[in-house]
């Protein structure tokens, strides 16, 4: 084994520790196995029932923990890899592509939507259609670039014809959505539309009623949800641009140390 080689397996050595330590530290046991159907190498994703109406109990476990990811401890390469081909729900058998996400990494805004539509079933990428067009226009408005930020949905699997997530499905996706949340570690995400700000913030409020104002993410301390309309409704509804527009003004003022007085 070369010198590269051998730096590169202690790096990796490294961050598996730190991993395992995360999960330890946050109540989700790795290991679990059921009695009546063993599955080798799982995660607790993997272990995660398909076809719920509540929320997986991996994601719940480390909500409820409120503990946040050490720095370095998981990587967005590391939660695409415990995705794989997956196929933990019924959108598997009509999906092209797995939408995982795009953007910095670390980024400090995070913006989530609901869903792939169909350009981004066939790229890949998320809102690369008519939305993701005006959505970028917003973020280019508020001084950055798509590059800056990291832009995700609820669930990276395209519903057939555009329906809403069926609640089986949002389960099946919450725990990788909250552990790309863990790897980025952003100072604000914006909810784009209700269901972005429904599931995140485990309410069922309407988007008017949570829209405008920082919200407590539950899944890791001291990153703030600000949900807004989806740029899909702006689409269809131009006369709320001038709300939305102003909530990016508060979240701007936030990423450049604003006040707390928008907390909810």
């Amino acid at each position: 084994m070369d010198k590269t080689s051998a730096e590169e397996t202690k790096k990796i050595a490294k961050e598996m520790k730190a991993r395992v330590r995360f999960y330890a530290e946050s109540g989700v046991d790795v290991w679990k196995r059921s009695p009546t159907a063993p599955v080798k190498n799982a995660s607790p994703v993997d272990e995660a029932p398909s076809g719920v109406s509540e929320p997986v109990e991996p994601y719940m476990a480390i909500v409820k923990a409120g503990v946040s990811a050490p720095a370095g401890a998981l990587t967005l390469e590391m939660v695409r890899e415990e995705i794989g081909d997956c196929k933990k729900c019924k959108l598997c058998s009509t999906r092209n592509n797995i939408v995982f996400g795009t953007g910095n990494p670390r980024a400090s805004l995070l913006f989530v939507g609901e869903a792939p539509g169909e350009d981004e079933d066939l790229q890949g990428k998320p809102f690369v259609g008519r939305a993701g067009q005006l959505l970028t226009k917003m973020i280019v408005a508020m001084g950055l670039s798509r590059e800056e930020v990291y832009i995700a949905n609820i669930i990276k699997c395209r519903p057939p014809k555009n329906r809403n997530p069926e609640p089986d499905e949002i389960a099946s996706c919450q725990p990788f959505l909250l552990r790309q949340i863990q790897a980025i570690r952003p100072k604000v995400i914006c909810a784009l539309g209700t269901f972005s700000a429904q599931t995140l913030l485990q309410t069922e409020q309407k988007i008017s009623a949570l829209r405008g104002r920082f919200h407590e993410f539950p899944g890791a301390e001291g990153v703030k949800v600000l949900p807004t309309f989806h740029p899909a409704y702006l689409l269809r509804n131009p006369g709320e641009k001038k709300r939305v527009w102003e909530d990016l003004q508060t979240i701007m003022a936030e990423l450049k140390g604003g006040s707390a007085e928008n907390q909810g």
